[in-house]
């Protein structure tokens, strides 16, 4: 209160914020927070007046935090999902629009519970951002269709069936590809290991993905060379294949998006021969659960079970 009382002096004989937080032993962006965030509306500031703002703000935020150990039922809703992997604005997201039976928090006040001594018993790690490398392919693709022929329908994500397809592959010292297709609209995912990487199998593993999820309409992909008899997997699926330009990963944002998510559980540079069928289900089964906002916070298999209903 004596350096907020400070302030309001200083202020009122012109001082610079530099200034005054030289004089109170504080750096000037320190000042200027605390007279932009506490001063009345007509910009004047009053040191009582900041006195009572910072204690609303504590006094909710703690409110807030309290809320969480009160509830049982939503600590235990909060932590469950927090290890399985939803993300804090997932989560909140969830308890807005989904759980009517739970009081709501935001995703800030999940972010600090996860973050306090609470959250951390649960032994939540943040992700390690990784360097990327980049390489130079050496071949082409012959009679691609490239996404300016794309039906404009696939862009609005308006229909199901319109897909997009990607591989992820094992170490310099492992063996075996994981096929990776996500529905643009439903955001619901599908797996297929490849122990034994030849382009008839690979195409089998597509036509496994094609009987669990019949709706393919459209597949993107990028220019990956197992997908040089594209023509042949066309006819195979039923299905329009179109891609992405050379090194433009991101037009095929959906399928990149779920492939971080995947590399939760099998890093870069994993031998996919030493993952099991059961595993592999048990990540999609995962991916299939998220909280997602472009679904309303429902999950993708949620979205999928009223598609198949309708």
């Amino acid at each position: 209160m004596s350096d907020r009382y400070e302030i309001k002096i200083l202020l009122d004989k012109k001082y610079s914020m530099r200034s005054i937080g030289r004089t109170l032993g504080k750096s000037s962006s320190v000042v200027s927070d605390e007279v932009k965030r506490n001063q009345r509306k007509d910009g004047v500031y009053n040191p009582v007046l900041a006195q009572q703002k910072v204690g609303v703000r504590r006094r909710d935020a703690s409110f807030k935090g309290k809320l969480i150990l009160s509830s049982p039922a939503l600590r235990q809703f909060i932590e469950k999902n927090l290890v399985s992997g939803q993300t804090p604005e997932a989560i909140a997201g969830r308890l807005k629009n989904q759980e009517r039976g739970l009081p709501r928090v935001g995703k800030n006040t999940i972010y600090r519970y996860s973050q306090s001594p609470y959250g951390k018993m649960l032994g939540i790690k943040k992700p390690k951002r990784r360097r990327k490398y980049g390489y130079k392919r050496k071949y082409e693709i012959k009679d691609r269709k490239f996404l300016d022929k794309r039906p404009k329908i696939v862009d609005s994500r308006n229909r199901v069936g319109d897909t997009e397809g990607d591989f992820i592959v094992s170490g310099r010292d492992g063996k075996g590809i994981l096929l990776v297709i996500v529905d643009r609209k439903l955001r619901v995912v599908f797996l297929e290991l490849i122990l034994k990487v030849t382009i008839k199998n690979v195409h089998e593993a597509f036509l496994r993905i094609k009987n669990r999820f019949p709706f393919i309409r459209t597949l993107t992909l990028d220019n990956d060379i197992l997908f040089r008899h594209h023509k042949e997997l066309e006819k195979l699926l039923g299905a329009e294949i179109f891609f992405c330009l050379p090194y433009h990963s991101w037009e095929k944002g959906s399928v990149e998006n779920v492939n971080k998510y995947i590399r939760k559980f099998i890093p870069k540079g994993s031998d996919f021969s030493k993952y099991s069928e059961d595993e592999i289900r048990a990540i999609e089964t995962y991916l299939n659960n998220r909280f997602m906002k472009c679904l309303s916070y429902k999950t993708p298999l949620e979205a999928l079970n009223e598609h198949l209903q309708k």
